[in-house]
């Protein structure tokens, strides 16, 4: 736990050390704000499934940014929420921030259960991560040339971590945000071809991208120890529901979100793409 002794209000920040909690966390602290990490590896531990740990991490806890992984359309999501919700506002947790998805349906019975918690809330709904391109499940693809996905010519408008962060940490810490559901994506949509030739400039190396068919993607998840459910999430946001573009970063913060290729030209600055020559 991070704390500064000019503020004794604690923020937890569930999923503390994933691509927006890390960033909510360090925004939190440099602007002393006390921070307490939820997760496994925390002090106290919280964990979503263990319920036994909520209580612990909410000691002393003025507000939550709550992240749920793998994902709020996943099933027992809602139910832990809810639940988690009313612990939260029991042990004096006045406001609630709620990372929620953009299209998903099962995504918005959390967001009513936070919303009935007694809490001041705020909603942030976001699209595709830029940073799943580089933190995360794409990784290791990009590294090796090849991105196979269940998604055909479907287009999306990705969103930069750094804006939802940004986002977050104001409803966190303004008043103005409280009550507001917002929608956040890119400034344009990308289909996952186009991806593939943003990190090819970005790069200097060609990644291309390679449709797929459900099945076989179920395969490689499997493969790789991961919940097969995400090939659904694919199939269910990428049928065209956000093939448009909403404006949540204007609206909570009177600026244009990052561009994909800002993001890309980064990332690819900071090495994390760069593959060892043979």
């Amino acid at each position: 736990m991070t704390q500064n002794t000019q503020n004794a209000q604690i923020t937890l920040v569930i999923g503390g050390h994933g691509k927006t909690g890390r960033r909510v966390a360090e925004r939190l602290t440099a602007q002393g704000r006390a921070v307490r990490i939820g997760s496994r590896s925390g002090e106290p531990p919280f964990v979503w499934e263990d319920s036994a740990t909520w209580g612990p991490a909410l000691e002393g806890v003025d507000r939550v940014y709550i992240t749920y992984y793998p994902d709020l359309a996943f099933p027992g999501a809602a139910e832990q929420v809810a639940e988690f919700s009313k612990v939260a506002v029991a042990k004096g947790a006045r406001r609630l921030v709620l990372l929620s998805g953009r299209g998903e349906e099962a995504a918005e019975v959390s967001e009513e259960n936070v919303k009935a918690s007694g809490a001041d809330w705020t909603i942030v709904r976001s699209s595709w991560f830029n940073q799943n391109f580089s933190e995360s499940f794409f990784l290791e693809p990009v590294l090796a040339g090849e991105i196979a996905l269940p998604t055909g010519d479907a287009v999306e408008a990705f969103v930069d971590a750094d804006d939802i962060a940004d986002v977050v940490v104001a409803a966190l810490t303004d008043d103005k945000h409280i009550g507001r559901t917002y929608e956040l994506s890119g400034p344009r949509l990308l289909s996952y071809s186009d991806v593939a030739a943003e990190l090819s400039k970005a790069t200097g190396r060609e990644i291309t991208y390679v449709s797929v068919t459900n099945e076989q993607y179920r395969a490689v998840l499997r493969e790789n120890g991961l919940p097969e459910d995400f090939a659904d999430l694919f199939t269910m946001i990428l049928d065209g529901r956000n093939a448009h573009l909403v404006h949540g970063v204007e609206e909570a913060l009177g600026r244009k979100p990052k561009d994909f290729s800002d993001f890309a030209r980064e990332a690819a600055a900071s090495g994390v793409w760069d593959v060892p020559q043979a």
